[in-house]
């Protein structure tokens, strides 16, 4: 049992359904404050609906506890204040501009009809730049690659500068030196105290996190430190053993398997 204050997010008995079909089962799960919990699983896991879920973006059934409160009954300003959100394929005006984008992430902290102050520019500058992409600010997003898209939209999550990041698919359309600076980047945010909960499919991205949190079929079947044996399994048992976790010069890797062998 951890004690109080070190649980940034709290699942108890998540159940829910899309279009009458159940895609969570009584799911119990807590995020510890202040770490990296990669979410992997094979397709239809149900990990995205979980991480949505947890985002207060979908109806459920169960209890969802951000910071020790009741997710849905806290002020929705509040909320989006203290959670960040990024989800797969966002849509975003083709018209705006890279600089409007990640100001979009200022909001939740902005008072109705007010203005962007000085420091809403020097949080979304900052988002810019830590993702590279300060030197698209004012190009249109229709403009842009799929990638430089990407890192906008992420530049935006880091911007509300949330103590807790809720992150789907967030390396998609990245290439490698990208999805390298983005890795030392969510290692600063948590050596910072924040906590960032990211769904992967790049396992051996996945396995740098501090945590993995492994599904199948709506549920959690594990959920452990990526340095452990047991996580090593669980995550190889999801696949059908269609890929092999290895350490390589000190750090976990997974390695597709052939079925011709």
């Amino acid at each position: 049992m951890k004690p109080a204050g070190t649980i940034a997010l709290q699942v108890t008995g998540l159940h829910v359904a899309l279009s009458g079909t159940q895609v969570l089962h009584d799911v119990d799960l807590s995020i510890p404050r202040g770490r990296w919990i990669s979410m992997v699983g094979p397709n239809g896991a149900g990990k995205s609906t979980l991480l949505s879920a947890m985002a207060g973006l979908l109806p459920a059934q169960g209890r969802i506890e951000l910071e020790g409160e009741d997710l849905h009954a806290m002020p929705v300003a509040r909320r989006a204040q203290q959670l960040a959100w990024m989800g797969q394929s966002e849509a975003v005006g083709d018209d705006l501009t890279a600089l409007d984008v990640a100001l979009l992430g200022r909001l939740p902290h902005q008072s109705w009809l007010s203005a962007w102050d000085a420091n809403d520019y020097a949080h979304a500058e900052q988002a810019l730049r830590s993702m590279h992409a300060w030197q698209w600010r004012d190009r249109y997003v229709g403009t842009l690659s799929g990638g430089e898209r990407q890192r906008v939209l992420l530049a935006r999550a880091l911007a509300v500068r949330a103590p807790v990041l809720l992150l789907d698919e967030p390396l998609a359309n990245l290439d490698p030196p990208h999805q390298a600076d983005w890795l030392d980047l969510m290692r600063n945010l948590v050596s910072a105290g924040a906590t960032v909960v990211s769904v992967l499919h790049e396992i051996s991205m996945a396995l740098q996190a501090d945590e993995m949190l492994v599904m199948q079929q709506g549920r959690i079947v594990h959920q452990g430190p990526c340095t452990d044996a047991d996580t090593h399994r669980a995550l190889e048992s999801v696949f059908d053993h269609r890929i092999q976790v290895r350490m390589v010069d000190g750090q976990a890797i997974a390695l597709p398997l052939s079925l011709r062998r």
